[in-house]
């Protein structure tokens, strides 16, 4: 499960806003997941509020951003939206 992994960094960079801003709770962390990133939304979740235990982000309300897929289309030199891997 990759998203353990993402979610332990996720809180390394929470807290160390949270120390240099000075704050001794955070109540909400927003994340961007793009569309075609392979990371489950409701594992990220979960895993975050594992990872969080005891630290600054514990009970923390994530709240998470779906972004569309894009790529660059070197015909028209334009980014275009993308559904899924591959489909440019």
């Amino acid at each position: 499960m990759h998203e353990m992994t993402l979610a332990v960094s996720v809180l390394q960079i929470v807290e160390d806003a949270a120390q240099r801003e000075g704050l001794r709770r955070v109540r909400a962390v927003w994340l961007e997941i793009g569309q075609l990133s392979s990371v489950e939304p409701e594992a990220m979740r979960f895993c975050f509020d594992a990872a969080a235990r005891d630290s600054v982000a514990a009970g923390a309300r994530m709240e998470i951003v779906t972004t569309a897929g894009a790529d660059w289309c070197s015909e028209c030199a334009e980014t275009v939206a993308l559904g899924e891997l591959g489909a440019a």
